[in-house]
């Protein structure tokens, strides 16, 4: 016999709290709701289990949703930052010189609206829409 694949679905944060209300506060099992509302076993049990870690019960070192939705949005942010920087080495000799710490320390004596600051101020906006492209074209 052959499991027929569901859909993949999207919830909404509102529909989770009452499912997981529902699962503590009326009196039945995982699996009977799952099964009434249509939803994985093991999907409302993680439902479950990240709700208890959400509000400070859950084990040691677990890591609640805003944690997760962070550390993801870091992830991302360092992706780009070395995509970006790895573009910038292999760039003309007009640019790479500001990824050198010892001519960067030179060119930040030079106070505000220095060289630096003025070259920066122009790069960044073309340096983002190659990596803007580099993204729609590479595949993470």
């Amino acid at each position: 016999m052959t499991k027929v694949k569901r859909p993949r679905r999207k919830h909404t944060r509102e529909f989770k709290a009452e499912t997981v209300k529902l699962v503590r506060e009326g009196g039945r099992s995982i699996g009977q709701v799952a099964r009434d509302l249509g939803l994985a076993d093991s999907l409302l049990r993680n439902w479950v289990r990240q709700t208890t870690t959400d509000e400070g019960r859950g084990p040691a070192g677990a890591l609640t949703t805003a944690e997760k939705e962070e550390l993801s949005q870091l992830r991302r942010e360092v992706r780009v930052l070395r995509m970006e920087r790895e573009i910038l080495k292999n760039y003309p000799r007009g640019f790479s010189h500001l990824l050198d710490e010892k001519r960067s320390q030179r060119y930040g004596k030079r106070g505000p609206g220095g060289a630096a600051v003025r070259s920066l101020e122009t790069t960044t906006i073309p340096i983002k829409n190659m990596v803007q492209g580099l993204q729609r074209t590479w595949h993470w």
